[in-house]
């Protein structure tokens, strides 16, 4: 089991995929997690807001993975909702239904059901703390806000109108809302390798986790 964890746009999806490919091993991205729940409350009308029925919906609504050339396909509730949840409307509510105790809860036990056999690289904020505690390797993914923001602006569709700076700012506002939230914290584990992406390549992060992998 490896965990690696970290904020918006340190690399965590990218590097996790990668060196899931590397191994051999299988990927959970248990942030697509998130953002496949936030994609149907909101289809449903529901207020990111009421932890009480997002809850209920964690608890009722089965996500399912399944692999794909991009990494993941996504499905909750019959829908594929893969390039969906990717969308800048979605990224501006999963902070918020994520914070909920109960739908962290939810999708806690539901990450840990998908990871209790095999092999496995898993990549969120809180996998190495309290998602699986006992990974063998737990990594923890930082850069500079800036370039985290560059990155993800990026990132965005190019029929995205968002500016830099409203990106930056949005990134600044998901760390500190995750960073302070009541349940699971982003921090990382204390036994967590920390790894500054900022003037890193991918393929220089994907070699150092594997390397530490294989020592």
């Amino acid at each position: 089991m490896i965990a690696i964890d970290g904020p918006a746009g340190a690399g965590k999806s990218t590097v996790a995929r990668a060196v899931a490919r590397r191994l051999g091993f299988a990927y959970l991205d248990t942030g697509a997690m998130y953002r496949a729940l936030t994609w149907l409350a909101l289809d449903r009308g529901l207020d990111p807001s009421d932890g009480d029925a997002l809850t209920a919906l964690a608890r009722t609504e089965e996500i399912l993975l399944s692999p794909a050339d991009s990494g993941l396909r996504v499905s909750i509730a019959g829908h594929d909702v893969t390039v969906e949840i990717r969308a800048s409307g979605i990224g501006d509510h999963v902070s918020v239904v994520a914070a909920h105790p109960g739908v962290r809860m939810a999708m806690v036990d539901a990450q840990r059901r998908i990871t209790g056999s095999g092999n496995w690289v898993a990549d969120g904020r809180d996998v190495g703390t309290v998602v699986r505690p006992d990974a063998e390797l737990k990594i923890f993914l930082v850069a500079d806000l800036d370039v985290r923001a560059m990155r993800r602006h990026a990132e965005l569709s190019a029929d995205s109108m968002r500016e830099l700076v409203d990106v930056r700012r949005d990134m600044e506002a998901r760390d500190r809302l995750d960073s302070t939230r009541e349940e699971s914290p982003l921090h990382a584990a204390d036994d967590a390798v920390v790894i500054d992406t900022t003037r890193m390549t991918i393929e220089e992060v994907v070699d150092d986790v594997v390397d530490r992998a294989a020592a």
